[in-house]
């Protein structure tokens, strides 16, 4: 499975994370890395019937949507420094860009599997304590197209996908919860991203650097 960066200088957003390299994560697909389901992090204004209410979020089989696309912030007690990595442990929330809601969980539960119910919770960006997710990586940063997983700081559950499948108006697109164990439904990597590169700082010809 390919990573697909692009480096475009567009004007920064003040809510992203910077990097080490000083480059700006604007927006963030994050893609299943089982090998049974390849599909991306997924949002759009269509509400649960169930459970919460509130806006649903789904993996997508779709490689190219914009709906697919999520910034990367800091939480309210942390907020993302300049020149820092996003180090595995740290804490962060994922602000879907189509949207402005944040990827959340809370003790609902998802209306196929019964498991923990994920949704997308807030108003231009800022919900609550249940919008905060923990990176979890293996070394000292979140590299590109490592694999990661996303651990739900409030109730300790793993961003997954559950392989049931949605029928309309979201046909096709797959259930993604909270679950309780780790394993390969829970590993996602990094597909997309859209950076800005501090002019001074010199861009690798053949190897960029790889630190989100």
């Amino acid at each position: 499975m390919g990573l697909q960066i692009s480096l475009l200088h567009v004007v920064p957003s003040p809510r992203s994370c910077f990097t080490k390299f000083q480059a700006i994560l604007l927006r963030l697909t994050l893609c299943s890395s089982s090998r049974m389901l390849q599909v991306r992090l997924h949002s759009h204004d269509v509400k649960y019937g169930s459970g919460s209410g509130q806006q649903s979020v789904t993996g997508s089989p779709t490689q190219e949507d914009h709906n697919s696309n999520w910034l990367v912030k800091g939480t309210p007690a942390k907020p993302c420094t300049r020149g820092e990595a996003i180090k595995c442990g740290e804490q962060v929330r994922l602000e879907h860009v189509s949207t402005h809601r944040n990827l959340h969980s809370h003790h609902f539960s998802s209306p196929l599997s019964d498991q923990q119910e994920v949704s997308a919770f807030g108003e231009e960006g800022e919900g609550d304590t249940g919008d905060v997710w923990s990176i979890i990586c293996s070394g000292e940063a979140w590299r590109r197209g490592d694999q990661i997983m996303l651990r739900h700081v409030d109730t300790d559950v793993y961003l997954g996908v559950t392989g049931q499948q949605y029928g309309r108006p979201i046909n096709g697109q797959s259930e993604v919860v909270g679950l309780t164990r780790s394993g390969p439904q829970t590993n996602w990597q990094s597909m997309e991203g859209v950076f800005v590169q501090r002019s001074e700082l010199p861009v690798p010809s053949s190897h960029p650097h790889a630190e989100l």
